[in-house]
């Protein structure tokens, strides 16, 4: 037995199955994890001693790699100074300010600990201001695990087949309605049978939690058209693209401006942080200056507002090139892992925008969550599982991204491609 192994049956004794989030548990691919000891770049290691090319990056945090030398040094000169006060400090303003200039739409902002606080505080927000309750999510959009939004919601809870999780009462579920991703038609069809109900319609702009699933041409365009005319708070859920698409996030990409965003991971720079925030007239309703309350002993920890400031004044230095090059090279994988495929004779959809990725085990092309889960899950286990012994760290599901961070070289990613094709015919 691996120490790996040895490991996670001591904590399947202390934990609920052995993990504090369920995709880490490996159950979803048949076989046990692997755990970390400690990263670097865009290599990740385990306790055996075992290195791998990670893909997986902290689920989206890590644009910069692990262990970044600069974000390690804010977070280590912050923490001599301590480590959490409770109290206004000059890096959560610092922060602030340098979200809003790289993300304009989001005048005024609130942080908070996790990507789940943010969504959730977001739509009470839009309850209050509309004076509306009901929402409208997308099938297979995942949002956090707030109770609003585990209906049919993505990510974990699509993995693990229980979309609709036990323990939200059915008053509350009702709250919520489910649209198809990138079908306009769903859209209007819900908004007739709830004219003047509905408070926020939020969405990933690209969706990421069904694996990576892009707008067709338009829809996000229609939606912010849908909620201006039938005065709807549209919400963007930026916690994985804000940051990691352009450096305005997806919203500036496509040109669409929501009026409140959902962040989180990279602007914490790897240390556990969200946000939400958006037009100076909505968010002044939020405690202490309006009546919307919300609050956190470690909201603007100054660890992760130092971390989050490091990493975004590198990305917002157009002379790092960053984004350009991460393109090049998450194209360069997915081009060649489609040609080897198809010259197999393999039936896969590969699905890749900017530095995200998602390899579907199907002929079909993915555009929605229906054709997203129908993919095989049988075969992407087994593809998991060889390239995992093939050193390639893949996030342990089929229905969750990669992501590649500005640490992965041409020689990872050839690599990469190297393993998919030694193993590829073996998926079968």
């Amino acid at each position: 037995m691996t120490k790996s192994e040895k490991l996670f049956q001591k904590a399947l004794t202390l934990l609920p199955g052995g993990v504090n989030s369920p995709v880490r548990s490996f159950k979803s691919v048949g076989t046990a994890p692997v755990v970390i000891s400690d990263a670097a770049g865009s290599k990740i290691y385990d306790v055996d001693g075992n290195s791998y090319i990670d893909y997986v990056m902290s689920w989206g945090p890590l644009i910069l790699g692990h262990a970044h030398r600069e974000v390690i040094a804010a977070i280590s000169k912050t923490a001599k100074k301590g480590t959490s006060y409770g109290a206004l400090t000059e890096i959560e303003i610092q922060l602030a300010a340098l979200v809003r200039k790289m993300m304009p739409s989001v005048e005024m902002m609130r942080f908070v600990n996790s990507g789940t606080e943010a969504t959730m505080s977001a739509i009470r927000l839009a309850r209050a201001f509309t004076g509306r309750k009901k929402i409208l999510k997308f099938r297979g959009c995942y949002h956090g695990h707030s109770d609003s939004f585990l209906v049919k919601a993505g990510s974990g809870a699509l993995t693990f087949g229980v979309p609709d999780s036990p323990g939200i009462p059915d008053e509350l579920a009702g709250l919520t309605l489910n649209a198809e991703y990138n079908d306009i038609a769903s859209v209007e069809e819900i908004l007739k049978a709830n004219k003047e109900q509905i408070a926020a319609i939020i969405v990933e702009p690209v969706a990421c939690n069904m694996g990576v699933v892009l707008p067709l041409d338009g829809f996000l365009g229609k939606l912010r058209s849908i909620c201006d005319l039938e005065k709807i708070l549209l919400i963007f859920d930026e916690i994985i693209t804000g940051f990691r698409v352009a450096a305005g996030g997806a919203q500036e990409y496509f040109g669409v401006k929501p009026d409140l965003t959902c962040l989180g991971k990279i602007i914490g720079g790897g240390l556990p942080v969200g946000a939400y925030g958006g037009k100076k007239e909505i968010m002044q309703m939020i405690s202490p200056s309006g009546p919307v309350y919300q609050a956190g002993t470690l909201s603007g920890n100054p660890l992760a507002m130092a971390a989050g400031y490091a990493t975004l004044q590198i990305l917002n230095n157009e002379k790092n090139n960053i984004y350009p090059l991460l393109k090049s090279k998450t194209h360069t994988l997915a081009k060649e892992i489609s040609c080897i495929a198809d010259r197999q004779g393999i039936e896969i959809s590969v699905n890749h925008f900017a530095s995200m990725m998602t390899l579907f085990f199907t002929g079909k092309k993915v555009v929605d969550f229906s054709v997203a889960a129908s993919a095989d899950t049988k075969r992407f286990s087994k593809y998991f599982i060889l390239m995992l012994r093939n050193n390639i760290y893949l996030p342990p599901s089929q229905f969750e991204a990669m992501f590649v961070s500005s640490f992965h070289s041409d020689k990872d990613i050839e690599m990469t491609i190297n393993a998919f094709k030694k193993i590829i015919t073996k998926c079968s």
